[in-house]
């Protein structure tokens, strides 16, 4: 069985208090794209006692950093698998979301596992039950799951309907060569309470989003990393209605009207580089 988890973009994103647990606060609009890795299941052919794993996972594409028992692929089937002794299985990963990037390709590629393990063994775990499920593999896996725009607040694990619709528009992202680990970004980050919500400004239409609608990490990652603001300010050069870093990056992209005849050599002066352009 072959399925294909796709990467989410953030509009906007203020970093609003600091919590207790050490944890933090956070606002934002998850908006799903058409970027997707690929993930297929097949049932083991050499089922014997001394396998090393029930889960073997073969990875291809974008390289993957961390031991195949973390990824959440791997994490997925044996949550599920303690709850109904899933046979063993051989799984095969091709990535072509880039890691590191703010565009949620790990935590897509582990809801969408358990989705497809639902179907493939008829598990008939409903749409709440996958949610509790994504949530113990991370804040914002449980999006993945109904794939909807929606606004997120707590750490990203609080979901409400956003009335915000993209299609038509095209999109473009660009992720230079370097990566921005989450607890680097949060580690710079200075909480505050902001004027205008998110929710509120992806509402208007996105013409004025460039005025209005900020991610707060852009101010403590740019001066690290000032490749990711040089890309943004392309974008924006290019013809771009609004761009932005997606999450804690280091991708960034940009929304256009019109399609447009960009490709990455508009971007090579920049260096290595993925590139994507799709229409939403």
């Amino acid at each position: 069985m072959l399925t294909f988890p796709n990467a989410k973009i953030n509009l906007g994103l203020h970093i609003v208090a600091k919590r207790p647990d050490g944890y933090h606060d956070l606002e934002t609009v998850f908006y799903p794209i058409g970027l997707t890795d690929a993930l297929e299941v097949t049932l083991c052919r050499d089922n014997t006692a001394d396998r090393p794993a029930k889960c073997r996972l073969h990875l291809s594409g974008v390289p993957v950093a961390g031991a195949d028992a973390d990824n959440l692929v791997t994490r997925a089937y044996h949550l599920l698998d303690e709850r109904f002794s899933l046979p063993p299985v051989e799984v095969w990963l091709y990535k072509q979301i880039p890691t590191g990037a703010g565009l949620g390709g790990g935590s897509a590629d582990g809801a969408y596992m358990l989705k497809l393990l639902n179907s493939r063994f008829a598990l008939s775990l409903t749409d709440d039950e996958l949610e509790e499920y994504a949530a113990r593999l991370g804040a914002d896996c449980p999006f993945f799951i109904d794939n909807m725009p929606v606004f997120a607040q707590g750490t990203g694990n609080l979901f409400s309907p956003a009335c915000v619709w993209l299609r038509g528009y095209e999109l473009v992202v660009v992720k230079p060569d370097v990566s921005v680990s989450t607890r680097e970004a949060f580690a710079r980050i200075v909480p505050r309470t902001p004027q205008v919500s998110v929710l509120e400004v992806v509402e208007r239409p996105v013409s004025e989003w460039a005025a209005h609608l900020v991610n707060d990490f852009e101010a403590s990652i740019f001066p690290q990393y000032p490749v990711i603001g040089h890309l943004k300010e392309e974008l924006y050069r290019q013809g771009a209605l609004y761009a932005s870093m997606s999450g804690s990056g280091s991708a960034v992209y940009g929304l256009f009207r019109t399609p447009s005849e960009l490709t990455a050599t508009a971007f090579e002066r920049y260096g290595k580089l993925f590139f994507h352009k799709g229409m939403l």
